[in-house]
């Protein structure tokens, strides 16, 4: 490790909630002539390989943001990942105005790396209107999530890079009401799994900050739900698990510095692909978001003793 990213690791670890607002926090580039407004962001150091996706989503969902009029939240992203990302360079976000109508607005954004695509994505924004209201309920008899271990309390003393980072150094306190599967699949098979998640620190007052920062969380343990179905880990052998596409909805205001419970469930496993669904709620039992994302998830068919059970 370099001093500068044994520098950039002390920073990240003494003040986690900072370095998320400092991934959020886009360069404007100047245009090259095309259609597109063009944005930079960077990365933090990190052992994979591969630009957490949750990142690149945030950050795509920021760089829309800077397009649009202030009276205009996001409400629906839809976006896929095309490549993996190089966690050892910077993203280029070019943003294209598709409609600006009378309450809504629709912007296209394209990530590159090398010129080349790693993840495209429209997202809807609308100006606030009063209208029919209902949700769902949040589940009843959870743990809270102060009685139940962190990440650190899991994994902190494995010697081990990846394990190292999933504990110190993410910026959101991941708390699993279930067993984790972070070294061991599940006893019990079943398609459903629930984190409580916020970030470690108090984020600013920003509305779209908030909205991208849940967008960024909105990627960690969602595919846990088809795992978990199959008695799998994340260190299981021979797997191989990549996230295909993603999709969101908020419908309600966001504090991602505040307990959220994200309900987890995949209603349907094929053809090396899973697609997993959640609902997001705060403490108060509020149905602030919803997700749905299709993961490539392979297998060795040893592993699951020759069945697709």
């Amino acid at each position: 490790m370099t001093e500068a990213e044994a520098g950039s690791l002390a920073a990240f670890r003494e003040d986690p909630t900072h370095i998320l607002t400092t991934l959020l926090d886009l360069s404007e580039v100047e245009s090259t002539g095309g259609d597109e407004e063009l944005f930079v962001g960077s990365t933090h150091r990190q052992p994979l390989p591969r630009v957490f996706g949750g990142q690149v989503l945030a950050q795509s969902l920021i760089a829309a943001m800077r397009t649009v009029d202030a009276d205009r939240t996001v409400h629906s992203m839809h976006g896929y990942f095309l490549r993996s990302g190089d966690a050892k360079k910077p993203i280029t976000f070019g943003v294209q105005q598709l409609r600006d109508g009378r309450s809504f607005s629709a912007r296209r954004v394209h990530a590159y790396q090398d010129d080349l695509p790693i993840l495209s994505m429209i997202a809807s924004f609308q100006t606030h209107s009063e209208g029919v209201n209902h949700a769902s309920t949040m589940p009843a008899g959870i743990p809270d999530p102060e009685s139940l271990p962190t990440t650190a309390d899991l994994l902190g003393s494995l010697d081990h890079p990846v394990a190292k980072h999933w504990a110190y150094e993410r910026p959101f306190d991941i708390r699993h009401v279930d067993p984790a599967l972070y070294v061991q699949g599940s006893a019990e098979k079943t398609p459903h799994n629930m984190v409580w998640m916020k970030t470690f620190g108090p984020m600013p007052d920003d509305a779209n900050l908030q909205q991208a920062a849940l967008a960024y969380a909105s990627d960690y343990t969602l595919l846990e739900s088809i795992l978990r179905q199959h008695g799998l880990s994340w260190v299981t052998p021979g797997m191989n698990v990549a996230s295909l596409d993603h999709a969101m909805w908020w419908h309600r205001p966001v504090r991602v510095d505040e307990w959220l419970l994200y309900v987890q469930e995949s209603p349907s496993a094929q053809g090396a692909r899973g697609l997993a669904t959640g609902k997001i709620f705060n403490r108060a039992g509020q149905h602030v978001a919803t997700v749905a994302q299709e993961g490539m998830v392979r297998v060795q068919p040893e592993t699951l003793g020759g069945s697709a059970s």
